[in-house]
C-alpha cells in the first residue's frame, strides 16, 4: 500500500510537468546520499527549486543564502507557509545502507569532514516535494496562497533568521499559518504526533577556552594544567542541573566537545570546551548561563589561574523554544485523527532538542504555528525494541536510518491534510 501511495503521489504532478517526475523514494535516496553542510546546500536547493517549478510554483532561489521560496497563488483565502530544512550534519554514516552517504563537506575551520543526513532533513525535503506536487494537483479543492520554504542552516540555528532578514515576508507575503514536520526516532514509521504547546526547547551554544600555563609533563608543579582544570569544570557543571535546577522544569547542560593537548608528556596551554544549554524558560536559561560563568571562574580561581589567564567564554547563536499555537495544534491533531485514524496519532512529551522554526512565527504575533512529528523507526525494529531488543538510534546518531517509504508517505499525507485544513474550500 505504501509503495502505491508514493507512486501515486509522484504521478500526481505529471499534469503540470513536461517530463515524468522522479518518484519520491528515488528522490529521497539521492538526497540522502548527497547531504550538504549548513550554508552549503546548493545542490539540494537546486533540486527542490526544480521540483517546485515543475509542479507549477513561482520559485525564487538564494533567499537568505541558499534558501528556496516557492509560491502558488490560487485565489482568495489565507496564506500558509510550509517549511522544510535542508542541511546535513558532520557525522560519518554507519547505517550500512546501499545509498549511505560518502559525502565530504568543508567545516568552518576549513577542514574536510564526512557529512550525513543524521537528522532526517532528507525526509523533510522529500515530503516537501510530495506536498508541493499534491497541492498543485488538487488546486481546484483549495483557495489561498501557499508559500513553500526550503530553509538552509537549521542545524546551526541561523537559516530562518537569514531568510527573514532577506525580506522573506516583505517579498513573498506574511503567512497566517506556518507549518513544519520533523521525523522522530521515538515513534514508529507510519505514525504522527502533534505537540499541544511545547515542542522543542530553547538552546544556547557556548565555547569555553580554558587557559593555563603549559610545560613538561614530568614537571607539573611548574605549570597550571588546563586539562585538569577543564575536567573539574566539566564535573562541576553537572551540579547546575542535579543540585540547582527545579526538577519540574527541564534543563540540560551538555559538554559535547573537549579538545586539548598534543602529546602525552606535554601539558598544553589551553583546552577548548563546547557546550549546549537547553531549557523552556528565558529566566531559567539565564540562570544556567550565569551559573556556568560562575563555576568556570570559581574553578579557575581554585586552580590558581592568574586573572590574566581566566577562561574565555563565547556565547554563540541559539534558538528560541518551539511552542505550537494551542488552538491550531488541536485542530491539526483532530484532522490527523480523522484522516489517519486514532491509533496512528500518538502523544509524546516535549523534546529537549531545538529548532529555529519558531522564528517564522515570532516574526509576527498574528502568525499561528505548528510543528509535528512523523515517526521514522522501522516497524520491525520498533517492535523488537519494545520487547527489550536493541536500542533504537536517536537523531544525530551515525546509525539513524528511518524507514523511508512509510515515513515519507505519512509525512506527505499529514502535511497535505494540515494544509487542506487551512486552505480547503469545504
Amino acid at each position: 500500500m505504501i509503495s502505491r501511495m508514493i507512486g501515486a503521489l509522484a504521478l500526481l504532478s505529471a499534469t503540470t510537468a513536461l517530463a515524468a517526475p522522479v518518484d519520491l523514494l528515488t528522490l529521497y535516496k539521492d538526497l540522502h546520499a548527497h547531504p550538504e553542510l549548513s550554508l552549503q546546500e546548493t545542490r539540494s536547493a537546486a533540486i527542490l527549486a526544480a521540483e517546485a517549478r515543475a509542479a507549477g510554483f513561482t520559485v525564487t532561489e538564494k533567499v537568505g543564502g541558499t534558501g528556496v521560496v516557492a509560491v502558488m497563488v490560487n485565489g482568495p483565502g489565507p496564506t500558509v507557509l510550509i517549511r522544510a530544512d535542508m542541511d546535513g550534519l558532520p557525522v560519518t554514516e554507519m547505517t550500512g545502507l546501499p545509498y549511505a552517504s560518502t559525502a565530504m563537506g568543508k567545516a568552518p575551520d576549513g577542514s574536510l569532514t564526512p557529512v550525513m543526513h543524521a537528522c532526517g532533513h532528507d525526509i523533510h525535503m522529500t515530503a516537501w516535494v510530495g506536498v508541493a506536487r499534491q497541492m498543485a494537483a488538487t488546486r481546484t479543492q483549495w483557495s489561498g496562497k501557499l508559500i513553500m520554504v526550503a530553509q538552509p542552516a537549521e542545524e546551526i540555528s541561523v537559516g530562518a533568521a537569514a531568510m527573514l532578514k532577506d525580506g522573506l515576508y516583505a517579498r513573498f507575503g506574511t503567512p497566517d499559518y506556518a507549518l513544519a514536520l520533523h521525523d522522530d526516532s521515538r515513534i514508529p514509521a507510519g505514525t504522527v504526533s502533534v505537540p499541544p504547546t511545547r515542542a522543542l526547547s530553547t538552546a544556547s551554544f557556548m565555547d569555553i577556552n580554558v587557559r593555563g600555563i603549559g610545560g613538561h609533563g614530568a614537571y607539573p608543579a611548574t605549570t597550571k594544567d588546563p586539562i585538569v582544570l577543564a575536567a573539574r569544570i566539566v564535573t562541576a557543571l553537572q551540579t547546575l542541573v542535579s543540585r540547582e535546577n527545579d526538577p519540574f522544569h527541564p534543563a540540560v547542560v551538555t559538554v559535547g566537545s573537549i579538545h586539548g593537548g598534543t602529546k602525552s608528556n606535554i601539558i598544553p596551554d589551553n583546552v577548548k570546551l563546547q557546550l549546549t544549554i537547553r531549557s523552556y524558560d528565558v529566566d531559567q536559561q539565564k540562570r544556567l548561563l550565569d551559573g556556568i560563568a560562575r563555576i568556570v571562574r570559581g574553578e579557575a580561581i581554585a586552580a590558581g589561574i592568574p586573572d590574566t589567564l581566566m577562561p574565555q567564554i563565547t556565547l554563540g547563536e541559539g534558538a528560541p523554544p518551539t511552542v505550537n499555537t494551542a488552538a491550531l495544534a488541536a485542530r491539526v491533531q483532530a484532522a490527523f485523527v480523522a484522516k489517519l485514524g486514532k491509533d496512528r496519532v500518538i502523544d509524546l512529551d516535549p523534546s529537549m532538542a531545538s529548532e529555529d522554526f519558531n522564528l517564522f512565527g515570532s516574526a509576527d504575533p498574528r502568525i499561528q504555528t505548528v510543528m509535528f512529528w512523523v515517526g521514522g523507526v522501522p516497524r520491525a525494529k520498533w517492535d523488537a525494541a519494545q520487547r527489550g531488543g536493541l536500542a533504537i538510534p536517536s537523531l544525530h546518531n551515525s546509525g539513524w536510518a528511518p524507514d523511508p517509504e512509510p515515513t515519507i508517505a505519512t509525512g506527505v499525507d499529514a502535511m497535505t491534510t494540515a494544509a487542506m485544513l487551512l486552505l480547503g474550500k469545504n
